[in-house]
């Protein structure tokens, strides 16, 4: 229904009788003429022509001044919805009221006649609306207007699509075209409305929600009907729907099918409230579970000092701890109380509390929504903390007693190490002494002055040659024992004889930090072959596998603290030129060209031929004391002075696979063994514990650690215990180091 009609019928219903008008109001229902607004009605041409406006309201028209209908009227009404149509073009959101104090006439405006086909899509692609995917096979994806086949465009593969999310920085809002293909970049005004969408916003930013209520209608009775026609004769006549409707209760009530109200009181009546159990165990009320296994709610703490109204001097804040409990503010579970305490003269001087309520009402939502449950308390017995392990009668052969006991030294023994055959045993000790040993019958074949404490000892690994490097002070000696064979004694003495010739510049740096030296006829008829005088104290020696190199360690050195010497060229060398930190021990790698140096807290694995950092293991203790690598090169044993063995599994991780904590003091030697899965550690509690370590070829089973047999043999001296444990190269035997000057092996 036009406006101007809508209009015309609001002048007509003040013009007709009241009469008319309440026939009109009881025929309304029954009466298509408001079915559709936009539908054509049974107005006749005399009625159509009716004309007026709601301009016109106040006005007191005549019956013949309503059948009017003069242009001049209709070209003021056009003039005045001109005026209402250009107010709302004009962006004013708020209908104004007309110049006579009416309301305004809501125009309705047409999209097109500015030519505004927005909503027109501007369709490239005419091939209709089809699946894309029929495309796929075809090097064209459709056709245009004028029949030409549009061309795929080139398709990029996932690398050249990073490379443009790279470099394009309007690629996060590019889209791709399904239609053409083709890429499309969406303006600020699209990314916008996409925004607004996605926020569910209303899309148009200029359309205002919450604008104005515009009463097109009025909501007073008027006095005047809105027709002025008669009605038709249909319009009094019963509705034959309703008739309809109302035959149906009737015959539904007939059949019992609807019920009266009467009909309810009656059969609700008769009925009776039937009740059943919810739970099932409440029938039986010594098994309720929520009486007998009532859970209490937790009490609250009681108030402290800080709580009172006169609470010590103490527990005030000072400045300090005020300025902190303010900044805080914004994170208040870190606050130390939650409250500022303050001292009052009186009770009576305390004002109300003012967190009261809340605290009152946190502490009911507390009771109310947070759940609690019953803590099964843990009947775990001994015997399931302690790990399942073999028996030891199943890891056999291990020492299992104390054999022999090599006496003759008067001071601790603070080193020992064993030949290759197994038949003989060097020691050193704090009285100066070096002593040569038999094995099998404890007998000191030799007695070696050395004028200075003796750290270190180590045989050499090389059966071809009788050597032994011995750390005394400050210097290192080539000893040979002249022990055995006396053909390899004589070739050892023949090859350490003459020094041979080199026209190598020997380096200030390794030429200030170690001098190599003849031994004087005196030391040569003790068995020296060569003195090596740094210039700090040597605690450590070792030997490379092939016997040709050995690494000696002086840990005030510095950045010279290690050195690499070679028996066949008479010279050392310094691997590193900067201080990683304190030295305590080095090794070489038994298969591998790696050296492994020991600082105080870290274990760093180094390529000799590479000559770099291959990795640093983390060993998690204060003070590392010495070391020890398996035969196979995949596993390290550590000891340390804070009471623990590390267990390192070289290809698993960069901390300890497993920490041994079977010692009370501090953990002074390590060793594997060369043959057998066994290795042993020794502590200044006196004791020696041997435990088996089996390492399996297998990389995904780990190593099975059990210990075995712990011995307390040794007596104490000044705090100290066992200084070196060293294996037997052939058998299970152990040999170990004591303070008490004392030298044990044990036997299976």
């Amino acid at each position: 229904m036009s406006q101007k009609l809508k209009r015309r019928l609001v002048e007509a219903d003040h013009n007709l009788p009241q009469s008319s008008k309440t026939a009109l109001e009881e025929s309304h229902s029954d009466s298509d003429f408001f079915d559709n607004e936009g539908e054509s009605s049974d107005l006749t041409d005399s009625e159509a022509d009716l004309s007026g406006s709601d301009e016109d309201e106040s006005s007191d028209l005549t019956d013949s001044e309503a059948d009017l209908s003069g242009s001049d009227e209709v070209d003021s009404e056009s003039e005045s919805d001109n005026n209402v149509s250009e107010q709302s073009e004009e962006g004013d959101e708020t209908p104004k009221v007309l110049s006579n104090g009416s309301p305004p006439v809501l125009q309705k405006v047409d999209e097109y006649a500015e030519h505004d086909t927005s909503d027109e899509e501007d369709i490239r692609n005419t091939i209709g609306n089809v699946p894309m995917k029929w495309y796929d096979e075809y090097k064209h994806i459709g056709y245009d207007w004028d029949g030409e086949k549009i061309e795929k465009p080139a398709q990029r593969d996932q690398l050249d699509a990073f490379l443009q999310r790279i470099e394009d920085p309007e690629f996060w809002r590019t889209v791709k075209d399904p239609q053409t293909g083709k890429e499309v970049v969406l303006t600020d005004e699209d990314v916008k409305l996409i925004k607004r969408i996605n926020a569910q916003r209303v899309p148009d930013e200029n359309f205002t929600e919450y604008a104005p209520w515009v009463e097109w209608f009025t909501s007073e009775v008027m006095k005047t009907p809105l027709r002025k026609f008669p009605e038709h004769k249909r319009s009094f006549l019963p509705s034959k729907i309703e008739a309809k409707r109302v035959s149906r209760m009737v015959h539904a009530l007939k059949m019992g099918w609807i019920k009266t109200n009467a009909q309810y009181k009656r059969l609700k009546a008769k009925k009776k409230d039937q009740f059943y159990m919810l739970w099932q165990t409440d029938s039986e009320a010594e098994k309720m579970r929520r009486i007998h296994d009532h859970i209490p709610a937790p009490k609250r703490f009681l108030p402290g000092h800080a709580e009172s109204y006169n609470p010590p001097s103490e527990y005030l804040f000072d400045e300090r701890e005020l300025q902190r409990w303010h900044k805080q503010e914004e994170t208040p579970w870190k606050r130390k109380l939650h409250f500022v305490p303050a001292k009052h003269g009186s009770l009576r001087e305390v004002p109300a509390y003012a967190r009261y309520v809340k605290e009152r009402f946190l502490r009911c939502l507390d009771l109310y929504m947070c759940p609690r449950g019953i803590k099964l308390k843990l009947t775990i017995g001994p015997e399931a903390l302690v790990p399942k392990l073999p028996s030891p009668k199943n890891l056999q052969p291990f020492p299992t007693y104390l054999a022999i006991t090599y006496e003759g030294h008067t001071d601790m023994v603070r080193t020992i190490d064993t030949d290759k055959t197994g038949q003989y045993l060097v020691s050193g000790s704090d009285d100066g002494t070096v002593k040569i040993w038999e094995i099998n019958t404890g007998r000191c074949l030799k007695t070696i002055n050395t004028e200075s404490v003796v750290r270190c000892v180590r045989w050499c690994p090389n059966q071809a040659l009788s050597l032994i490097l011995v750390a005394s002070g400050n210097k290192v000696i080539l000893l040979n024992p002249d022990v055995g064979d006396f053909l390899i004694s004589a070739k050892t003495d023949t090859v350490l004889k003459e020094s041979p010739k080199s026209d190598t510049i020997i380096n200030e740096r390794v030429r200030t930090t170690v001098q190599w030296a003849a031994p004087s006829e005196a030391e040569y008829g003790r068995g020296f072959r060569a003195v090596l005088t740094h210039f700090k104290e040597v605690t450590q020696v070792t030997w490379h596998g092939k016997g040709d190199y050995f690494a000696v360690i002086m840990p005030d050195g510095q950045n010279r603290s290690v050195l690499i010497g070679q028996v066949s060229k008479r010279k050392s060398q310094l691997p590193f030129t900067k201080p990683k930190g304190l030295v305590q021990s080095v090794i070489f790698h038994p298969s591998k060209p790696y050296l492994f140096v020991a600082t105080q807290r870290h274990i760093r694995i180094y390529d000799l031929i590479g000559q770099a950092l291959v990795k640093k293991l983390m060993s998690s203790s204060q003070w590392i004391a010495t070391m020890d690598i398996h035969p196979g090169g995949d596993n390290l044993l550590v000891a340390t002075y804070d009471r623990k063995v590390l267990w390192f599994d070289l290809d698993l991780s960069t901390k300890p696979y497993q920490t041994l904590r079977l010692h009370g003091t501090a953990v002074r030697a390590v060793s594997y063994h060369k043959r057998y899965p066994l290795f042993a550690s020794c502590s200044d509690d006196k004791s020696v514990i041997v435990s088996h370590g089996m390492v399996y070829n297998d990389l995904m089973q780990n190593p099975l650690i059990v210990p075995l047999k712990r011995f307390a043999e040794h007596k104490g001296c000044n705090d100290f215990g066992v200084f070196d444990v060293r294996f037997h190269p052939l058998q299970p035997w152990v040999f170990s180091a004591g303070a008490d000057g004392t030298i044990k092996l044990y036997c299976n």
